[in-house]
């Protein structure tokens, strides 16, 4: 065991099973692996190494509330396979965001990692801009997020 274990350590294996070297995070690392819902390990890497976030967002109480405003979104935009434009995300917010910052259409400016907490802070720093999160649950309530930029 010694040999193969050791030289495969810090490699990650790729949808084949092929090992690869994990330390080329960021640049071509590869489609298979950043399809789906942006939940793998490369796209945490690639995505998470940002210090800041700009993102609007809609905070429920009730999960059945945030999945009815989630089922709008899927309607309107994500089942085609289109991007939700922010103003319309801006006027779900305003509708059933139950977050002050509901009547500014969700919107959270810019914040920088280590602002929010827990789940919030994962989902924001991991959802590419541009896309929106499914819904998830915080110690606040339930959430989606869409990611409207990054920056370092």
């Amino acid at each position: 065991m010694g040999k193969d274990s050791t030289a495969n350590k810090g490699k990650a294996k790729d949808a084949g099973g092929k090992a690869k070297d994990a330390g080329g995070k960021g640049k071509g690392g590869g489609g298979e692996e950043k399809g789906g819902k942006g939940k793998g390990k490369a796209g945490k890497d690639d995505l998470g190494t940002c210090t800041y976030v700009k993102a609007r967002h809609i905070l429920c109480e009730k999960q059945g509330k945030i999945n009815e405003a989630y089922k709008k979104l899927q309607d309107g935009w994500l089942d085609s396979g289109d991007k939700v434009p922010p103003a319309e995300f801006a006027k779900l917010a305003a509708e059933y965001s139950e977050c002050p910052s509901g009547k500014k259409g969700g919107d959270l400016g810019w914040f920088p990692r280590g602002k929010m907490a827990g789940p919030f802070q994962e989902v924001a720093f991991n959802t590419p801009p541009g896309v929106c999160s499914g819904p998830f649950k915080s110690t606040h309530g339930y959430h989606i997020i869409l990611s409207e930029g990054r920056k370092n």
